[in-house]
C-alpha cells in the first residue's frame, strides 16, 4: 500500500524529532532530515505530501546559520515553519527579524487573528489559546506575501499564512505537549492543507525494528546491558523476538541504583526465557567515582566502567559482537549525538551515548533510539509486557551519582535511598504514583542549621522533583498539594539522618532539564 509522506527538515532543534513523531502518531509515514541533506530534486523525486521547516537555536543574520535555497517555497508542495523554520521563510522573502529585548521560553498566550484559515480550524478564536515558546529573535516585518494569523502579548507575528500558496509558519512548537492545540495544529497540517491518508501504524514500526535488527545481527551474538527499566526491557523484548537465545542480558549492579522489586524482575526474565546475569560491581563503581563532583566526568566514568564490564564479558561467550543500550530519543537530543556538527548543541552527555569511549570493540545496537518514551511504552504494551514495568518511573543510568550534585560517597547514597523509598510510599498512599510521569529527591551539597530535639543540626538539603510529561522532552512541574508536600517535609527531615531541609523544585522543561545533572 502507498503511503503518503512528509519530510522534516532537522535545523537542530531538540524537537525536530518529536515533530516526526507527533506525524506519526496521526497516523502518516514521515521522514526526518538534516536540512542540507536533500537537494530539491530529491525531495521532489520522494513525493511528499507536505514539508516542514523545524526550529533551531540559531539566529538566521549568522555568517554560518544553517539556511535552505529559496526555490523551496516555489515548489507548490504545503509548508509548514516552526520557529527557526519561520524565521528562515520570513528572511528568504525579505521579511526582517530582529534580536528581541524580552526572550521566550515556556508558556505564552496566543490570539487568533483571523476567523477562517485550515491551520486554526477548530480552534477556539474567542479566547486565548496556551503555546509554548522557545526563541530570542523575533520577526520585525513579515514579507509582504503574508498575513498575521495569530499573536501573543510580546510576539506580534506568532503565526503567519501565505496569502495564495500553502505556506504556513508559526513562532511557537505546535509539536509539544505544552501547546494547548499543538496537536490540532499539526493535524490540520496534515488532514486539511497536505490531503493525506492516515496509513502509518506503530506495529509497522515494531516490524521494522526486528528485521533491521535480524539483518544487522546475522548470527552473531549480543550483549544488552540492562538497567531494569522500562527502555532496557523493551529493547530487550525486541531483541529477543529478532535473534532469540543469542542475546544475553547483564545486569551490573553498581550501588547507584534504587531497583524495586529486583527478584520479580529477574524471575520474569527466567519466565520469558532470556538469558541474564548479574555483576555486583559497586566497589568499582564508587572507588572510581571517589573524589569527583563534576557530572560529565561522572557519566564518562560510569561509560567507560560499563563498557570495560561488557567487554571482559563478551570474552566469555562466543561470537559476540554487539552491544545493545535501551537508548531512547531525549538521551540523543540531550547529548547532541548529531552527525552534523554545525547543528551540535550539547546538553548534558548521558552515560550510554556521550560518555562511551572511543577504543570500545563491540558494535552498538540501539533500537529505540529514534522513539520516545511513550512510543516505546505503547510498544511495550503491544509486547504484552506487564503493567508494573510499563508505568514505572525511569531511573537515569548513571543512578545517584547525578542526584547527587557533587561529590558522592556511600553514606549520601543511603541517605538518598531512604528519602526516595518515603517519597514512593506517599505517592502510594496519596494516589499520585499513577497520575506523576516521573518523582525523585536530589541531594544538594549544602548543608544548613536546623534544629532537632531542642539541638543544633548542621545537615543536607534536599530538594523533591516531581513533573508531568508525555515524552520528557518538555514538562512541567507537578502540581502537588500542601499537605503531600507537608508530609513527605516531615517523614524526610524526621526519618532521614542526615537531611533537615526540603525544597520543592517548581521549573518546567525548558528550560531546566528533568534530572538536575
Amino acid at each position: 500500500m502507498k503511503k503518503d509522506l512528509i519530510i522534516v527538515l532537522d535545523f537542530g532543534s531538540q524537537y525536530s524529532n518529536l515533530i516526526a513523531k507527533r506525524i506519526r502518531d496521526i497516523g502518516v509515514y514521515t521522514l526526518l532530515y538534516s536540512y542540507n541533506l536533500l537537494s530539491i530534486k530529491d525531495i521532489l523525486s520522494k513525493k511528499p505530501k507536505g514539508i516542514i521547516l523545524s526550529g533551531g537555536p540559531f539566529s538566521v543574520y549568522k555568517k554560518n546559520s544553517p539556511k535552505i535555497s529559496k526555490e523551496i517555497l516555489e515548489i507548490n508542495i504545503p509548508l509548514l515553519g516552526i520557529c527557526y523554520g519561520m524565521q528562515l521563510i520570513s528572511f528568504l522573502l525579505g521579511g526582517v527579524i530582529h534580536q528581541s529585548n524580552i526572550k521566550e521560553y515556556g508558556k505564552a498566550l496566543l490570539k487568533i487573528k483571523c476567523k477562517k484559515n485550515p491551520l486554526f480550524s477548530g480552534i477556539p478564536k474567542d479566547r486565548h489559546t496556551t503555546v509554548w515558546m522557545s526563541h530570542f529573535d523575533e520577526i520585525k516585518k513579515i514579507p509582504n506575501e503574508f498575513d498575521v494569523i495569530g499573536s501573543t502579548s510580546s510576539c506580534t507575528f506568532a503565526a503567519i499564512a501565505h496569502k495564495k500558496k500553502d505556506i504556513y509558519a508559526v513562532q511557537f512548537h505546535p509539536e509539544v505537549n505544552n501547546t494547548e492545540y499543538g496537536n490540532s495544529i499539526l493535524k490540520n497540517f496534515i488532514d486539511k492543507i497536505c490531503k493525506c491518508d492516515r496509513n502509518w501504524k506503530l506495529n509497522n514500526i515494531i516490524q521494522i525494528i526486528i528485521s533491521d535488527i535480524k539483518n544487522k545481527v546475522s548470527n552473531n551474538k549480543v550483549i544488552l546491558g540492562f538497567s531494569g527499566g522500562l527502555d532496557s526491557f523493551v529493547t530487550a523484548f525486541l531483541i529477543h523476538k529478532a535473534i532469540g537465545k543469542r542475546l544475553h542480558c547483564i545486569f551490573v549492579d553498581t550501588g547507584l541504583f534504587f531497583v524495586k522489586e529486583k527478584n520479580t524482575i529477574f524471575s520474569f526474565f527466567h519466565k520469558m526465557n532470556i538469558s541474564i546475569k548479574e555483576i555486583n560491581a559497586e566497589n568499582k563503581f564508587l572507588s572510581k567515582l571517589n573524589g569527583i563532583s563534576n557530572p560529565e566526568i561522572k557519566r564518562k566514568i560510569i561509560g567507560k566502567e560499563f563498557i570495560n564490564l561488557f567487554e571482559e564479558e563478551s570474552k566469555k561467550i562466543k561470537n559476540v559482537k554487539f552491544l545493545a543500550q535501551g537508548t531512547i530519543y531525549s538521551d540523543v537530543i540531550e547529548s547532541s549525538n548529531n552527525s552534523n556538527e554545525k547543528l551540535s548543541n550539547s546538553i548534558k552527555s548521558h552515560h550510554n551515548v556521550g560518555g562511551l569511549p572511543k577504543y570500545m570493540k563491540l558494535k552498538i545496537i540501539e533500537p529505540l533510539k529514534m522513539l520516545f518514551k511513550d512510543e516505546v511504552r505503547k510498544i511495550g504494551k503491544l509486547l504484552k509486557i506487564p503493567n508494573d514495568i510499563l508505568y514505572q518511573y525511569p531511573f537515569p543510568g548513571p543512578g545517584y551519582s547525578i542526584r547527587i550534585i557533587g561529590k558522592i560517597n556511600k553514606k549520601k547514597i543511603n541517605i538518598l535511598k531512604k528519602a526516595e523509598n518515603i517519597l514512593l510510599q506517599e505517592l502510594i498512599n496519596y494516589n499520585y504514583y499513577n497520575f506523576i510521569s516521573q518523582a525523585f529527591i536530589i541531594l544538594l551539597p549544602i548543608k544548613s542549621v536546623g534544629v532537632m530535639g531542642d539541638k543544633r543540626s548542621y545537615q543536607y538539603t534536599a530538594v523533591l522533583r516531581s513533573v508531568n510529561t508525555e515524552d520528557f522532552m518538555t514538562a512541567t512541574f507537578s502540581n502537588l498539594s500542601y499537605d503531600f508536600l507537608e508530609k513527605i517535609s516531615s517523614r524526610i527531615i524526621n526519618e532521614v539522618d542526615g537531611i533537615n531541609r526540603m525544597l520543592y523544585d517548581i521549573s518546567s522543561k525548558p528550560p531546566s532539564t528533568i534530572e538536575w545533572e
